[in-house]
């Protein structure tokens, strides 16, 4: 199985009922305590394209941080895809994202440690963002909880 079809899977499994501010902040609770676990220098962050409902900064991580996570969700929000796939999709295609396609890569990053949430039946309506560690590693911290969350892991 190839990275891209790894997270197509991932995106059609992890799939919610309902999200509102409750869920983000039960999901941002349990990823604030992997990351505790793990001593892993992130931030983990969960918007809507308007609104942050969850933010939280761990030790070690740097403000630098904070754009990284601002700009991986804004590929999750823009794409409707995870920001690894994304990514990924651009370096099989050998392309990135760039003024060359109409984004400026000051706002948008397809690296990984963005995922949607989507809602079944509405698609998607925020993104779930961690940043700090490798890109498969924010990603994967993610998964990992939304699969204990949704009840499939």
């Amino acid at each position: 199985m190839t990275l891209m079809d790894m997270i197509e899977k991932q995106e059609e499994r992890l799939v919610f009922k309902s999200f509102n501010e409750l869920t983000a902040l039960t999901i941002g609770q349990a990823l604030v305590e992997k990351a505790l676990v793990q001593m892993a220098p992130v931030v983990i962050d969960i918007r809507t394209p308007d609104r942050t409902l969850f933010h939280a900064a761990l030790p070690g991580a740097s403000p630098d941080n904070d754009h990284w996570a601002r700009r991986k969700s804004n590929v999750a929000l823009r794409y409707h895809k995870s920001s690894l796939r994304v990514g990924e999709s651009n370096r099989l295609k050998g392309r990135s994202l760039s003024h060359d396609i109409g984004i400026d890569p000051l706002d948008y990053a397809d690296h990984g440690g963005s995922f949607p949430v989507r809602i079944a039946g509405s698609g998607v309506i925020a993104a779930i963002t961690v940043s700090g560690l490798k890109s498969e590693e924010d990603h994967a911290m993610i998964i990992e909880v939304l699969e204990a969350h949704l009840g499939l892991a």
